[in-house]
């Protein structure tokens, strides 16, 4: 069995424009998943970069709120909300709130730097 404890993730600046912390990835678990699983955040005023990874992807959140833009598509999003994003679609996520827009992003297959292009 392995656990995962969210408070002792180290926070590591994502290339789109998050703060990411690795819950669940291949790389630090012995289960041979196939997914990858981290919590994202993204403060008040601020935005992710638009970008397109191979992976499907959803969007859980947590906290806060925001717009979700997918492809030509947009949609407020907010707590105890949940997104799909196809893989290869242009993407990326407003926090039109007050405080952090934390979500949990569920990659599969697992994300991989090389599968992701930031516009």
């Amino acid at each position: 069995m392995i656990i995962s404890d969210l408070s002792k993730c180290p926070p590591i600046p994502g290339s789109e424009g998050t703060k990411i912390k690795q819950i669940f990835h291949p790389h630090n678990t012995m289960l041979g998943i196939g997914y990858s699983i981290s919590q994202c955040t993204v403060e008040p005023g601020r935005s992710s970069k638009p970008h397109k990874l191979k992976s499907s992807e959803i969007y859980f959140v947590l906290k806060g709120r925001g717009v979700l833009h997918i492809d030509d598509e947009s949609s407020d999003i907010a707590e105890n909300q949940a997104a799909y994003i196809p893989p290869s679609s242009r993407q990326f996520i407003e926090n039109t709130g007050n405080v952090d827009l934390e979500f949990l992003c569920i990659v599969e297959p697992a994300w991989k730097q090389e599968d992701e292009v930031i516009e």
